[in-house]
């Protein structure tokens, strides 16, 4: 075995590796940091050049462009409120309040440590748990999906903002707006017109509930802000707010780690339930959404957390963690090599190479993301009489190439309305967008569920794992609303 791991190093460790690799992780960072360019169209578009390339380089690409995208969408989101990707909307909860304050450097380097770490934390769980985790995640069946996701969506809903009903509210007003088009049987719902037959698409309406809300501020609140540019600030994270994160980050990283090998989960869900995490046991709880590092580092840890981990399933079942690893399949499948588990016995050299490259690639990302973090930084000295129109262009450009749809264009401007709207009402954005991004899953796994037991809901609470979810699903409803009693109270008091 160490002579193979010691073959595998020097195959991966050659100039031209490392070139696909950084050309990979810098490709990705950008596209991901672009609002509308997604992870999945940056390893898409590669895929054609990766047929006249050798097996191992070519996956290599991908998984590169797969982990700089992922961290690339926090740039966005941190410096101008626009998530570049679905798992970096998170990000922007604290990370564009802390660019406001003057730290955006601070803001970035918190974002890329925690990608970093969550990275390699990711790949060692690939190396060391890929067989194991991939038979847990075999076990987990519809009822256990259910319950995790519906754990998930109550977490967030009662610790963002003021009000458990709020959040709630904005949890259950996402989900309507995740049944829109057709179902698991064929029916259609919602579907006025042609267009809506096909639901609505993530990107819009993320990019239209996160950016456009701040340009409507601007324009609704115009002395408020004034000749007001955000400001880069001090740059270095310091030792003690770096320790005082820490926490968040490891279990982060394993939140990602666990939710990116169960396929369907994905970078999205883990960000949001580590994010949820960490503002229910964080002693600054009370700050975050307000500009708190700790919830930038729960979001990043837990998003790239889950990107190695979506490889467990891919290359020990042959199953895919996501739509990202889905193309990867593909790739594998024109190379000769058919992942599942007689992948491990037929090429384990390409195997080790394999790993070996991701560890590489946790610290390119790191050199390359201290890079385009500076460039990318200016950004945030902007003025936002001059950044609004910018990225109003940006954002219609971004969703119209998509898919060349006006369709997805309006629906972009209708979320815009529809979150300036919710920030009047102080109805908190951050439940809304996990119960749009997993409601398609929680329904899914509620009809399979119901399927399996012919209508008993009973089996919902039929196993261990179901009865754990359900029993904290309890406890944070209550302590919920305990904690707003308490605040109810003292205000009166």
């Amino acid at each position: 075995m160490a002579h193979d791991i010691l073959y595998a190093l020097q195959a991966v460790a050659t100039w031209q590796n490392l070139l696909i690799m950084a050309a990979g992780i810098w490709g990705g960072v950008i596209i991901g940091a672009i609002p509308g360019m997604t992870g999945t169209m940056a390893v898409t578009l590669a895929l054609p050049f990766t047929f006249y390339m050798e097996p191992v380089p070519s996956i290599l690409l991908l998984v590169a462009l797969y982990k700089g995208s992922t961290y690339g969408g926090s740039v966005s989101a941190i410096l101008i409120k626009t998530p570049g990707t679905a798992s970096a909307a998170c990000t922007a909860l604290d990370g564009y309040p802390l660019a406001r304050q003057g730290k955006a450097g601070k803001a970035l380097n918190m974002a890329l440590y925690s990608s970093v770490i969550g990275d390699f934390i990711s790949n060692l769980s690939l190396i060391f748990l890929a067989a194991p985790l991939a038979v847990l995640a075999l076990r987990v069946g519809p009822p256990e999906y259910f319950m995790l996701m519906l754990f998930a969506l109550t977490t967030v809903a009662g610790v963002s903002g003021n009000s458990l009903l709020l959040g709630l509210i904005s949890a259950l007003f996402g989900l309507l707006l995740a049944t829109a088009g057709e179902d698991l049987y064929g029916s259609f719902r919602f579907a006025f017109t042609e267009d809506m037959q096909a639901g609505l698409s993530v990107a819009p309406v993320l990019i239209g509930l996160f950016a456009l809300p701040e340009l409507l501020k601007l324009i609704v609140f115009r002395a408020a802000h004034k000749n007001e540019a955000a400001k880069l600030g001090d740059q270095k994270v310091t030792r003690s707010e770096f320790m005082a994160s820490l926490k968040s980050i490891l279990r982060g990283s394993a939140i990602g780690a666990v939710l990116g090998a169960i396929p369907g989960i994905g970078p999205s869900a883990a960000a949001f339930f580590s994010y949820g995490e960490a503002q229910r046991t964080s002693k600054n709880g009370s700050n975050f959404g307000n500009g708190e590092l700790e919830g930038i580092a729960a979001s990043e840890s837990a998003n790239n957390g889950a990107c190695g981990a979506t490889m467990i399933p891919l290359l020990a079942l042959g199953v895919p963690g996501d739509v990202i690893t889905g193309v990867m399949l593909g790739a594998f499948m024109i190379q000769g090599l058919t992942p599942g588990p007689l992948l491990f016995q037929t090429n384990i050299h390409e195997v080790y190479m394999l790993f070996i490259g991701m560890l590489f690639s946790s610290v390119l990302l790191f050199f390359a993301g201290k890079v385009i973090m500076r460039a990318f930084s200016h950004v945030a000295r902007i003025p936002q009489s001059l950044l609004a129109p910018l990225v109003l262009l940006l954002c219609l450009f971004g969703i119209y190439s998509i898919a060349s749809s006006m369709f997805d264009v309006a629906v972009l401007l209708i979320m815009g309305v529809t979150g300036f709207i919710m920030f009047l009402l102080n109805i908190p954005a951050a439940p809304f967008l996990i119960a749009f991004i997993i409601g398609p899953m929680i329904e899914e796994n509620l009809r399979r569920a119901l399927a399996i037991s012919r209508g008993d809901p009973s089996v919902l609470i039929s196993s261990p794992i179901t009865m754990i979810f359900a029993v904290l699903i309890v406890l944070v409803v209550g302590l919920t609303v305990r904690r707003e009693f308490l605040k109810s109270r003292n205000r009166k008091a």
